[in-house]
């Protein structure tokens, strides 16, 4: 307690005491509450004053339940099971940066009672997860909100790891920013670039030096592919991975046992044929670039058979793999 508060402010810090001391499991006595006013605000006020501010609160609509146990706050924004959804979406973001993953999950606990926090003991094994060391990640996504707001150009660096582990500059980029898309757990910007005018999507957690242009930017439906705008659904299927070719037609086969993994990937907007009972014939439209990584990651699993340039480019990558494993 810093300092003495006017009692006119009991009102305020009633509803406050509720949200942070109080649940079903906890409801307060007209002299917890007393309590907590003085040791907390230093606000000294009768228990007939507290009982009328209650009843202020309930009739301007906060849900408080009371009973001959005390009265307790019975209605938040978020649940507890919505709240450790957040929470647990937080710690698995490897774009964000351990200090803000921990800043963030300590507002989020905030939302609720302090016995809430409790709960939630795997809050402090934020270090432990795998994520940026990149600070400048809530920068950059106020600086790209601005430049589409205000139809600007961006101006960045964008790094790669090297063999020390650190982030190292590769190259300074001028685009223009359309879109920031959390695809694989990893923020990208969607973004012209002004240079090679095409399109390309940067990982965020890759930027730094991030500033905005004087520059108007190119408009999206100037770009091959994108005259009618985003086509958020092709987004989500046909580009597994953010490569930026224009989605062709694929077939491949796969072991039936793999169907839930292709539906996770590349949505229901599929065709799929039943070849036999352990095989099934699938035909996705999707980046060629995508698709390739993609089998080789489902080797054992899928074998693309249309178009013969993808099954030549997967045939060559499995005899080179071949040779290195021979050697």
């Amino acid at each position: 307690m810093e300092g003495l508060e006017p009692k006119k402010l009991a009102l305020l810090r009633i509803l406050q005491i509720f949200e942070k001391y109080s649940d079903c499991d906890h409801p307060l006595k007209q002299e917890d509450i007393a309590d907590y006013l003085f040791g907390d605000y230093g606000i000294d006020i009768e228990r007939k004053a507290i009982s009328r501010n209650i009843s202020l609160l309930k009739e301007a609509g906060f849900e408080i339940e009371s009973s001959r146990a005390g009265s307790y706050l019975d209605s938040r924004d978020f649940t507890e099971s919505e709240l450790r959804v957040l929470i647990d979406g937080v710690l698995s973001s490897k774009h964000i940066a351990p200090k803000y993953s921990k800043d963030l999950i300590e507002k989020l606990c905030s939302l609720s009672s302090q016995y809430f926090m409790s709960h939630v003991k795997h809050i402090h094994t934020v270090n432990d997860w795998d994520k940026t060391e990149n600070q400048a990640l809530f920068y950059n996504i106020e600086i790209v909100d601005e430049a589409i707001e205000n139809k600007k150009q961006i101006r960045f660096e964008y790094n790669k790891f090297g063999a020390d582990k650190k982030l190292h500059r590769t190259h300074t980029h001028n685009v223009s920013p359309y879109q920031l898309i959390l695809h694989n757990q990893r923020y990208y910007l969607m973004a012209r670039d002004e240079y090679w005018k095409n399109m390309v999507y940067y990982r965020l957690d890759r930027i730094t030096d991030m500033s905005l242009r004087e520059e108007k930017l190119t408009p999206i439906t100037s770009n091959p592919g994108f005259e009618h705008g985003i086509n958020y659904k092709e987004l989500a299927t046909a580009f597994p991975y953010m490569y930026t070719d224009k989605p062709e037609t694929v077939e491949f086969l796969a072991d039936a046992d793999i169907i839930d993994q292709i539906i996770d990937w590349f949505g229901k907007d599929i065709r799929i044929i039943k070849e036999d009972e352990k095989t099934l014939k699938v035909s996705v439209k999707v980046s060629l670039l995508a698709m390739e990584h993609w089998a080789m990651q489902y080797i054992n699993y899928v074998k693309v058979v249309f178009p013969k340039l993808l099954v030549d480019k997967i045939t060559e990558n499995l005899q080179n793999a071949a040779n290195k494993y021979n050697k």
